[in-house]
């Protein structure tokens, strides 16, 4: 019985001290993850928000003004915070979220940019 109590006590304590709050080491160097640049999710995301705080629509928005204009990318970006939804005959866009209902993408595109680049920029906090 001791002996299962002392098991159990160095496998408990030894589970805890490899949760520790350090990455994961090579040697004395610690491990680092290399994303694939230009997959879906870097486009989605240029401007990662802190943790526990989530950015605005606007934030966002400008966000993906930092992508090459007039490229899929940019595009991707703006879909990312506003998936289309094409309508038949779309009437022009009174806000940002009404650039979703345009069917193509150049003139997606370009409704988007004119509402991105007409939010007031945002102080950095």
């Amino acid at each position: 019985m001791r002996m299962i109590l002392a098991v159990a006590a160095v496998l408990y304590s030894a589970s805890a001290f490899a949760q520790a709050d350090k990455p994961p080491m090579v040697g004395d160097k610690p491990l680092v993850q290399v994303k694939p640049k230009g997959t879906k999710e870097a486009a989605a995301k240029p401007a990662a928000a802190p943790k526990g705080k989530q950015q605005s629509i606007a934030a966002r928005l400008q966000a993906c003004l930092e992508l090459d204009d007039g490229t899929k990318d940019r595009l991707n970006c703006y879909d990312a915070i506003i998936p289309p939804t094409p309508k038949p005959k779309p009437a022009k866009a009174k806000g940002y979220a009404d650039c979703r209902f345009l069917k193509e993408e150049d003139e997606r595109l370009a409704c988007f940019n004119g509402f991105a680049e007409s939010i007031p920029k945002l102080p950095k906090s």
